[in-house]
C-alpha cells in the first residue's frame, strides 16, 4: 500500500495492473505496436477508476525492456519464457518491470498483486508458479530491501 498523503491512490494502481495484465496479454498473442494496444484498451475498458499514467508506464517499460526483463526471468523459470502461460508470462514480466524500474513500489506489493491478477485471470495454480519466481527474483533485485 501507498504511504498515507503520498498522493498514491492504491486501488486505482490496482486497477491499472489489473488493465496493463489485460493489455499486455493482447500484445503478446496479437504482436501488435504496444501504443495500438494501449489506444485499444483505452477506448474498450473503463480507464476513469484506473491510474492511466501507471498503465501506460507499465505497458510502455515492459515492451522498452522486455529482453532485458526475459533475460531476468530466464534463471528463475523451469522452461523457456515463450512457454509459460501467457497470463503467467504477461504478470511476471509486468513484476519483473516493476521490481527492477520502480523502486518506489515495496516488493511485497509488485509480488501480491502480481499474485491476485494471475488468481482473477490465469489458471489455477499460476498465482503459486508465479510467487515463486518471483520471489527469487525480488532476492536478486531488491536484496537490501528484503533483507530489511
Amino acid at each position: 500500500m501507498a504511504p498515507q498523503g503520498s498522493g498514491i491512490d492504491a486501488n486505482a494502481r490496482s486497477r491499472a495492473r489489473r488493465r496493463a495484465l489485460q493489455a499486455l496479454y493482447a500484445w503478446q498473442l496479437s504482436g501488435s505496436h504496444m501504443n495500438a494496444v494501449i489506444e485499444q484498451f483505452r477506448h474498450e475498458q473503463d480507464m476513469e477508476v484506473a491510474d492511466l499514467e501507471y498503465f501506460e508506464d507499465l505497458l510502455h517499460g515492459v515492451e522498452a525492456n522486455v529482453e532485458q526483463i526475459d533475460a531476468s526471468l530466464r534463471p528463475h523459470l523451469d522452461r523457456e519464457v515463450a512457454q509459460v502461460d501467457p497470463i503467467e508470462r504477461a504478470a511476471l514480466r509486468l513484476a519483473a518491470y516493476e521490481l527492477a524500474h520502480r523502486p518506489d513500489v515495496p516488493y511485497r506489493v509488485v509480488i501480491n498483486e502480481a499474485i491476485e491478477v494471475t488468481k482473477r485471470f490465469g489458471a489455477d495454480h499460476g498465482h503459486s508458479y508465479v510467487n515463486g519466481v518471483l520471489d527469487k527474483l525480488a532476492a536478486q533485485l531488491r536484496t537490501v530491501e528484503k533483507r530489511g
